[in-house]
């Protein structure tokens, strides 16, 4: 039996919050101090001929926490680009880049990498869903499908990433077609997913987003399986934005693998390097 720490981070491409000033130093401290076994990162920049201490930021927190490194460029500009990147402890037997863009403005790819724990191969996805829904529609079907075609039934399976489902709409497509369940609706204890105490303004900030789509009202909680097949009520966790979460965007899936607990980072540091909050779970694999 294995035990994994596993970190999905969306890093904003090594900048703050607000993007004022550079966190990649501060955020190679924080990562390490975690001693993750496998990191799932987004907005990694591959590419900064601007600024050098941005240049191959998957490259750069690789080597500092002596992990093996596969990234995924997607989104190419002029002078920079970025994408999806994975960090393992373990050994990376083979990983490809699926673009499934939904339009030139919005640039997204699918990484999948194949890692070899305890000889067993674990299929790893990094995924960066769209703002949109039906883009986001679009790149799950490519997701199951991809899963479908290349990933034995018995494997087991992980998918983290920012999926920008602030509704919660895609758990159950992953459940029914995948047999994936996300770690906060099957961990022990998910206390970090609970309402959080307001002051009055964001209280009425919330009231003023449930009004604006009061035309086609969502569910405030979206059902889970949980542990035997019952049913929890378990929402996904608030990890944006990372000052104050308040949006459901960052997920991790699995299948094969008993959680042991998961649990969003609040507070220093993390509210100071990325607009996200990362989410860290630890997760057996027999």
């Amino acid at each position: 039996m294995s035990v994994l720490r596993v970190v999905s981070y969306n890093i904003h491409k090594g900048r703050s919050a607000i993007g004022a000033r550079e966190s990649l130093s501060q955020l190679r401290l924080g990562l390490y101090g975690l001693r993750p076994d496998l990191l799932f990162l987004q907005e990694v920049q591959g590419r900064n001929q601007r600024q050098s201490t941005l240049d191959a930021q998957h490259e750069s927190l690789a080597a500092a926490l002596n992990m093996q490194v596969c990234y995924g460029c997607n989104a190419v500009r002029k002078h920079t680009d970025h994408g999806n990147a994975l960090l393992s402890r373990f050994p990376v037997l083979n990983y490809e880049n699926e673009d499934v863009s939904d339009h030139r403005l919005e640039q997204r790819g699918l990484l999948h990498a194949i890692l070899s724990i305890n000889d067993q191969d674990v299929h790893c996805f990094v995924v960066h869903l769209g703002l949109f829904a039906g883009g986001r529609s679009r790149q799950t079907q490519a997701l199951v499908d991809r899963i479908k075609r290349l990933v034995p039934a018995h494997a087991p399976l992980l998918i983290a990433g920012d999926f920008n489902d602030w509704n919660n709409r895609l758990a159950p497509m992953f459940v029914k077609q995948l047999n994936l369940y996300e770690v906060f609706s099957v961990a022990p204890h998910a206390a970090q997913t609970g309402p959080l105490t307001l002051p009055e303004s964001f209280r009425n900030l919330g009231q003023s987003f449930r009004m604006f789509g009061s035309h086609n009202p969502l569910p405030r909680k979206s059902r889970e399986l949980g542990v035997n097949g019952l049913a929890r009520m378990t929402p996904p966790p608030r990890t944006f934005p990372a000052v104050f979460p308040w949006f459901r965007l960052d997920r991790i899936y699995q299948r094969g693998f008993a959680v042991r607990h998961a649990r969003v980072l609040h507070g220093k540091p993390w509210t100071q390097l990325s607009d996200h909050a990362p989410i860290l779970t630890e997760l057996e694999l027999p």
